[in-house]
């Protein structure tokens, strides 16, 4: 009976001790989203300052506020805090990516520690990058097509154009975050720049997927005009990868 009790006893010891770092690395990843989390509501704050001249500035495309018409008691807040959670998200960014690399790449090397320092500001502008392409190519060409479209006058809500406008630069800006995110995947050892280039087709096909979940409009036009900077940036990942095979052998 003691013996039984004592093997028992080392057996829960065992999975103690197994699920230890499993608890860990949980508890940093809670950690590390309420420290994004947190910036993210800082910056949010700070947004509220110059989110009524961001509003002002993105109905530019409808010929500024005057053209929307809200028909709801709470959509002008909400188109607010909307707007303000965007420039939130654009302002945190940095933050954002330091917490996820540093959950991704614990205990860095002097010399690992390069990525960080390179990888932030780099996610950082990309997601801007991926946002100003979204503003200065899609929106121009998206919102006059939609507003026109069959020539049936379209009186516009401003709770579904600041909608459609935040999300698809949210989305957009993720897009854009690719070569970073396959660099990383290479310098864990999940991806190579040899399977990236074997695997073209495939990856074509998964554009094509994505541009059509993002795109507002159905026509091949704006597709394409998704589909065009994702392959550019495709390339940009081999190469990102084949740099980070190589350091990791090195």
């Amino acid at each position: 009976m003691l013996r039984a009790l004592g093997r028992a006893h080392r057996k829960a010891s065992v999975k103690l001790e197994s699920s230890q770092p499993l608890l860990q690395h949980l508890n940093e990843l809670r950690q590390r989203i309420f420290k994004a989390f947190a910036a993210v509501i800082v910056t949010t704050a700070l947004s509220f300052v110059f989110a009524q001249e961001l509003i002002d500035y993105l109905a530019t495309p409808l010929g500024g506020r005057e053209a929307l018409v809200s028909i709801e008691i709470t959509e002008n807040m909400a188109i607010f805090m909307r707007v303000a959670l965007l420039g939130g998200i654009v302002l945190g960014m940095p933050v954002i990516v330091y917490q996820v690399m540093r959950f991704l790449l614990p205990g860095l090397k002097k010399r690992e520690k390069l990525w960080l320092i390179l990888g932030v500001p780099l996610a950082s502008l990309l997601f801007i990058a991926g946002v100003a392409f979204t503003w200065f190519v899609m929106i121009p060409a998206a919102v006059p097509f939609l507003v026109n479209f069959l020539d049936i006058r379209t009186q516009v809500r401003p709770l579904n154009y600041f909608q459609f406008i935040t999300s698809l630069m949210f989305w957009i800006g993720l897009c854009f975050e690719m070569p970073l995110v396959v660099m990383f995947l290479a310098k864990l050892k999940i991806v190579t720049a040899k399977q990236l280039a074997r695997g073209w087709r495939y990856a074509v096909v998964v554009m094509a997927v994505v541009a059509a979940a993002v795109t507002p409009t159905v026509d091949p036009v704006n597709m394409g005009l998704v589909m065009l900077p994702l392959m550019g940036l495709y390339v940009i990942s081999i190469i990102l990868a084949a740099i980070a095979g190589r350091n990791r052998n090195g």
